[in-house]
């Protein structure tokens, strides 16, 4: 018989899943519904010990452990302890966290994250229309949203902010994710979150890593319980959408840039590294600002990559002052830290010697985009040109997490005549693709002067991915459009 551990999300209990529960039961399976102590001072480390004791005492020698929303944090720290006893786990209408990361990274509410980084007290749960702050409520009817205020429970605040502590064996257990659609990302996303992302979420990823599709909001048990009983089962089984990660995928950290520009004096002043270009006299700058998010313990930093290395030394090569800084995205959560992080690095900039402070570019890769809202905006006089690599210029879907502050698309009305260099793989995965062309919309609409520079087969990454001549083409023209922006008169 399979047996199935289900944990619901912020302030339910076992209670959320009983439609899901009774088809499971009907199906020949087992089902334990599991709802908290309620106590108000505990962590998650609580929830995680009340989970393991559960797993110790059922009778099926292996169970499939579900994780939705916050629920999958004590799943993934349970599993982690008990693998021998873990025969799938399931992540539903939930992220890929790991080990350090407080479920709060994930909340995509920013008044109750901002209420958590000062208030320990429990969160009072939401009441009718409020869900929709923690969740797509497509498909739950007036009945299941009565019954969720009814039911409800505080949350304690130290659930989501003590951070998830992993040994790593959770990652060689099988394990599916459901997606629900209405509400975020589908499979092709998270694909390319794996595949081309930052390097930890392929490591998060087991041997045997399956994806389902709902059409449907953010709590399937409620809206979906008949489809959401018939992935489970299916899950259990090892069926779904085969993720696969190649093992010759390459990486940022190691891959080599696809140029071979000469090495050029660095220096490091705090977050940020300078590539000197010849001479003595002060020369225009470019702040070349990394994606992420980036693991916070990663070794080599992104300034410490071939990649950035590589643009370092191209920019010097071309006489202006290459920067490279070291910016702290390491969540969705994190633009707000990164934005300043960027803002000190400029300001070091333009404050060093051999800088000329009114002649100054931004170049913005990936979802570093996102960062560009603010010098969008508002561009100071000093600021030049603005470039983008195959960037996120608004959030996905799935990103719901990102501060509203941080959207390029909608900032471009007060950019005025700011000149943009906008590289774009042709190959790129389909929901950034999305929001270059909403970008290149708006830029239309606003009579902004934007240089596109295409790379018809290049892929998100290009530099490391196709490391071809039109990719190098690319990169040459993208920084002697910026060279030309800086020293013009």
């Amino acid at each position: 018989m399979t047996a199935f551990v289900l944990v619901g999300g912020a302030f339910t209990g076992g209670w959320v899943w009983d439609g899901v529960a009774r088809r499971l039961r009907a199906a020949g399976a087992a089902a334990h519904q599991v709802t908290f102590d309620p106590d108000p001072g505990a962590g998650l480390g609580a929830h995680v010990g009340e989970l393991l004791r559960l797993l110790d005492r059922i009778e099926e020698p292996e169970a499939v452990l579900v994780g939705h929303d916050y629920g999958i944090h004590p799943v993934l720290a349970a599993a982690d302890r008990r693998p021998h006893r873990v025969a799938r786990v399931v992540y539903v209408a939930a992220g890929l966290p790991g080990h350090g990361d407080p479920a709060l990274l994930l909340v995509r509410d920013a008044e109750v994250r901002d209420r958590l980084a000062h208030d320990a007290a429990p969160l009072p749960p939401p009441r009718g229309e409020e869900w929709a702050r923690w969740g797509a409520l497509d498909g739950v009817g007036a009945r299941d949203l009565d019954r969720l205020d009814r039911l409800a429970a505080p949350q304690p605040a130290r659930t989501l902010t003590e951070p998830l502590r992993l040994g790593g064996a959770v990652h060689r257990l099988p394990a599916s994710g459901v997606m629900c659609t209405a509400d975020g990302p589908g499979i092709e996303t998270v694909e390319m979150v794996v595949h081309a992302g930052p390097p930890q979420f392929r490591e998060r990823v087991g041997p045997d890593f399956t994806l389902f599709e709902l059409p449907t909001g953010h709590w399937p048990m409620l809206s979906a319980p008949a489809e959401l009983a018939g992935v489970l089962l299916r899950a259990a089984a090892g069926e779904g959408h085969r993720l696969a990660v190649p093992e010759d995928q390459p990486s940022y950290e190691t891959a080599d840039f696809l140029l071979d520009p000469p090495v050029a004096p660095r220096e490091r002043h705090g977050r940020v590294d300078l590539h000197l270009p010849a001479g003595e006299e002060p020369r225009p700058a470019v702040v070349l600002v990394h994606g992420g998010p980036v693991d916070p313990g990663r070794r080599p930093t992104p300034r410490d990559t071939p990649f950035l290395l590589g643009y370092g030394r191209l920019a010097a090569d071309a006489g202006l002052v290459g920067a490279t800084p070291d910016h702290r995205l390491h969540a969705l959560t994190d633009y707000p830290r990164a934005a300043a992080d960027l803002a000190e690095a400029v300001e070091r900039v333009r404050a060093h010697p051999r800088t000329d402070p009114d002649r100054i570019a931004l170049w913005f890769f990936s979802a570093g985009g996102l960062l560009a809202a603010d010098w969008l905006a508002a561009p100071p006089p000093w600021l030049r040109c603005l470039a983008l690599s195959y960037p996120v210029l608004a959030p996905p879907p799935g990103w719901d997490a990102v501060d509203a502050r941080f959207r390029p698309v909608a900032a471009l009305s007060g950019t005025g005549r700011l000149p943009l260099v906008l590289t774009r793989a042709g190959r790129e995965h389909a929901p950034f693709a999305a929001t270059v062309r909403a970008f290149l919309a708006a830029a239309g609409e606003h009579g902004t002067d934007v240089e596109v520079v295409d790379v018809p087969e290049g892929r998100h990454g290009f530099e490391t991915l196709d490391p071809t001549d039109a990719s190098r083409a690319a990169v040459t023209r993208a920084m002697t459009a910026v060279r030309h922006r800086l020293t013009a008169s």
